[in-house]
């Protein structure tokens, strides 16, 4: 990246700098007749030539006076309207520059990460490298757009005026710039201070954010080891730090600003003095005094301009440089190897041969020593050996992460370090333990691997057809991608389907390669599927909740389990919103967080007569609840058994419990109202036993169903999807849709035994494959936080397998599964890739004797080397590995 902001502003907006530089310069001459023509109102028109002088001839035409003033006057607000113009046209055309200069930077800096040495993540957190391109740059766009062509524009106003003023006299010209010198010598020096304060200021922002991150991943241990405390006396003393650093800033800062507002004000004092003095002796018109004057008025501003703007240019300079100097690592890729071609690879299977090869780390750890080996195409290699004794090295080395410090790489007749990573991307596959899950759904996630550029637009119509367009457009202009991101980015062809309809059976035999088929049917259960675009699904879920009723209905053990949903039923094992509804929430307007603030539900319980006897029922319970829980600790078990109330709550509860026996109900305030009707909301009957929801309480609750249905205004109609048992519910989860009602508390083993009989019903209708396919839909949460360390290591592992390379590297991929599913995986995976290369770095030396060849190392260097059967003797490491030893 270029060095200077300025080298990188001439370098990308040459052109556009000098279209600025050129309106500026055209706008100057209209600048300087806006200033003279007050003088000639005020003398030619309003002045003593009036009397005897009507009518003038001026242009070759003839006016009287008030013809002569309103022409003057329309030519002057002609010249204001003409330099608003200019201001307007330069100022958007600058602000759409310094937009266009700023998206540049952001993008090559994101490409830039994207091309730092893993290493570099190691001495970098995301905690620094996120505010760097998203708020540090942030100035820098208005400033780039600024840059040239504003210094020029407030530079060349300035001297318009100065000019105009030494063409009226001489001496209130240079008493108009008589303290410019001291203020030119003065606030730069006073603003270099302020901006090496500047400087420290990002650099404990930018620590304090890597802090903040920190704290943020680590905070399960701060909260195991009550270390909370230490975190907030630490992250005080950083506060404190950067307040004594902003203060000092503030005063160096006020003090620049006192001193240029001190020295502004002395000038007005020379206009006055000398100004009225040289009126007074005839030597200088009123006119041209109050036009120097209103001149005078006019030039403060260029030049708080171009002294803010020197501020401005110190300020983005310090930006651009500390932030460049973070994204220039030693090691980062060539950006050509990053868009390289994938033809650009070895013809045919290609093996591995090195020689010499050696790594060290930032640290000058050395992690392979003089490594010299051949690895053939299709050949099974298992690496073995301590953690950290190289074999984890040669895994990232092979796959092109690392690139070695020493000796040679080659894959087939290439050079490994001069592949472009298309050719390494794609023909290589790469999965540690760490396995990474991005924050999109377990589908988008597998097809990642497969999604190297775009090969078919999507079907639009003309007019997202031009938005399109245009948005690329202006990422051409900005120089970021032209890729069109909604386009379809699935190689289907390395994946080894003909078409997109051959995509769900294809990953759902891999889900079960990895073993990952049983998470996504569970997961599949928790999700939901939309009828409208999967109406063949929909309807054989119905079929399926059929055959479930019918089960339940059919064995005596089973019938028990489940309480279905009926429309003239209250369901005893359902909670009262959900009773009143009848329905599933599809947003959150009718959430059992909600639904007592509502207005519409509150209307509709006051229709029903049932607003008075659910604040009383509240009441009760909210004084059950204190009289429960007022001594018991706050893990006790009642309290995950009442759900409604929580430990916080509790002391809130009491205190409206006392206020409503000391009032009465009538006397409460809204806010406690709302309060107390949300508890009877979240009752069940079934599982809360309390006795307040007695026969005659669930008619009326029935009747307030009834009426909740039938007087729902259309604009709410779509905020709940109704219960209906020959419809497919869309809000509610497939599981849910082939229950159709709601489980018994209190029966043993209810959920195992019901998810058991789902599972025999689904596998009768072959609809298994349908659940997973939902299952791949799930949200994975942020980094994949909502899945277990082998559910993203199996994904992982997916990934890879989906796009079929030739070379799969896998180092420690399912070390997170148990020691039998290991077994079970590796076999699967080695099947799925016959014909390929697979090189594979275990822990576990048993596991290595699937594998054709063994690899033995230790201090970085092989010392052993040979199919398992051969090194599997007294005295080898791979029998003391394999012995436990």
């Amino acid at each position: 990246m270029e060095p200077s902001i300025y080298r990188f502003i001439l370098r990308y907006s040459k052109r556009e700098q000098i279209v600025l530089l050129i309106m500026t310069g055209l706008s100057f001459p209209f600048l300087y007749y806006s200033l003279d023509l007050p003088k000639k109102i005020i003398n030619e028109a309003l002045g003593a030539k009036g009397a005897g002088g009507f009518p003038v001839e001026w242009l070759g035409l003839t006016f009287d006076q008030l013809e002569y003033l309103w022409t003057l006057s329309g030519l002057f607000l002609a010249l204001v309207c003409i330099n608003g113009g200019f201001k307007y046209v330069v100022n958007v055309y600058r602000g759409q520059l310094g937009e266009r200069m700023l998206r540049r930077l952001r993008y090559d800096l994101y490409s830039r990460v994207l091309r730092f040495p893993l290493g570099r993540f190691r001495r970098m957190s995301q905690g620094e490298i996120i505010p760097m391109i998203t708020a540090e740059v942030e100035p820098l766009g208005g400033f780039i757009g600024d840059s040239i062509s504003l210094p020029a524009f407030q530079g060349g106003t300035l001297i318009t005026i100065l000019f105009f003023m030494f063409m009226q006299d001489p001496v209130l010209g240079l008493a108009a710039i008589s303290l410019y010198p001291i203020q030119a010598y003065v606030i730069p020096k006073l603003q270099r201070q302020v901006n090496l304060l500047g400087k420290e200021r990002v650099r404990t922002v930018r620590a304090l954010s890597d802090k903040i991150g920190e704290t943020v991943s680590g905070v399960q241990e701060v909260h195991a080891n009550d270390g909370a405390r230490l975190m907030l006396a630490r992250f005080a003393e950083r506060l404190g730090r950067i307040y004594d650093i902003r203060f000092d800033i503030y005063k160096k800062k006020f003090f620049i600003k006192f001193l240029n507002n001190f020295l502004a004000q002395l000038t007005p004092f020379f206009f006055y003095s000398i100004g009225g003095y040289l009126v007074i002796q005839g030597e200088l018109s009123i006119g041209a005094m109050v036009a120097v004057l209103a001149a005078y008025k006019d030039l403060s501003a260029p030049w708080k301009e171009l002294l803010g703007y020197y501020e401005r240019k110190e300020d983005a300079r310090i930006k651009y440089e500390q932030v460049i100097e973070q994204f220039d690592p030693p090691g980062v890729m060539d950006a050509a190897v990053q868009a390289g071609d994938a033809a650009d690879g070895p013809a045919g299977p290609a093996g591995f041969r090195s020689s010499n090869l050696g790594l060290v780390d930032d640290d000058g750890e050395t992690q392979l020593d003089g490594i010299s080996l051949r690895i053939e195409p299709g050949e099974r290699v298992a690496l073995l050996g301590p953690t950290n004794g190289g074999k984890e090295a040669l895994g990232l080395v092979l796959a092109r992460l690392v690139l070695p410090t020493a000796g040679s790489l080659s894959f087939g007749d290439r050079d490994m370090a001069a592949l472009p990573e298309a050719v390494t991307g794609r023909r290589i596959g790469y999965v540690g333990p760490a396995a990474f899950a991005f924050s999109t759904s377990i589908r988008e996630n597998l097809l990642m691997g497969a999604m190297h550029r775009p090969l078919l637009e999507p079907e639009r119509d003309e007019a997202a057809r031009a938005l399109v367009h245009k948005a690329l457009s202006n990422a051409e202009i900005s120089g970021n991608s032209v890729d069109d991101p909604g386009a379809d980015w699935v190689d289907y062809d390395a994946i080894g389907v003909p078409d997109p309809s051959g995509l769900p059976g294809r990953l759902v035999e891999l889900l079960d390669v990895v073993d990952l088929w049983d998470d996504c049917y569970l997961l599949g259960l928790r999700g939901t599927l939309d009828p409208e675009q999967r109406p063949d699904a929909a309807a054989r879920i119905l079929e399926a909740r059929r055959g479930f009723a019918e089960r339940l209905t059919g064995d005596p053990a089973l019938v028990e389990l489940v309480e279905p949903f009926a429309a003239d039923r209250y369901n005893t094992n359902a909670s009262v919103a959900e009773n009143l509804l009848f329905g599933t929430p599809v947003d959150g307007t009718f959430s059992v967080d909600a639904i007592a603030a509502n207005d519409y539900v509150r209307s509709t319980l006051g229709t029903v007569g049932l607003t008075e006897d659910f604040l009383t029922m509240g009441r009760d319970m909210a004084a059950t609840m204190v009289e429960l829980f007022a001594d018991l600790p706050a893990d006790h078990e009642f309290f995950a058994q009442f759900s409604f109330i929580s430990p916080d709550d509790l002391p809130e509860f009491q205190s409206l419990v006392t206020r409503t026996d000391r009032g009465g109900l009538d006397s409460l305030p809204e806010e406690d109202r709302t309060r107390l009707l949300s508890l009877p909301f979240k009752l069940i009957q079934a599982r809360h036993r309390l006795g307040l929801l007695d026969d005659t309480m669930q008619r009326r609750i029935l009747e307030a169903r009834r009426a909740f249905a039938e007087n729902l205004p259309p604009e709410l109609t779509s905020a709940v999807a109704f219960f209906s048992e020959d419809s497919y519910n869309a809000a509610a989860s497939v599981q849910d849709n082939v229950l159709f009602g709601k489980i018994a508390y209190g029966q043993a083993d209810a959920a195992e035994r019901v998810g058991t009989v789902i599972a025999e019903v689904l596998a009768a209708l072959d609809l298994r494959s349908t659940v997973i396919e939902v299952g791949l839909d799930f949200q994975v949460g942020i980094g994949g936080s909502r899945l277990s360390a082998a559910q993203r290591q199996k994904i992982g592992v997916a990934r890879v397998l989906l796009r079929r390379p030739e070379v799969l590297v896998f180092s420690d991929a399912i070390a997170a599964l148990d020691g039998g599913a290991q077994g079970r995986v590796i076999d699967r995976i080695l099947a799925e890739a016959e014909g390929r290369t697979v090189v594979w770095a275990l822990q576990n030396a048993e596991l290595a004797r699937r594998f054709d060849r063994v690899l033995v190392l230790r201090g970085g260097k092989v010392v052993e080397d040979g199919p398992p059967d051969k090194l599997d003797r007294a005295g080898t490491e791979f029998r003391a590995m394999a012995a436990g030893g």
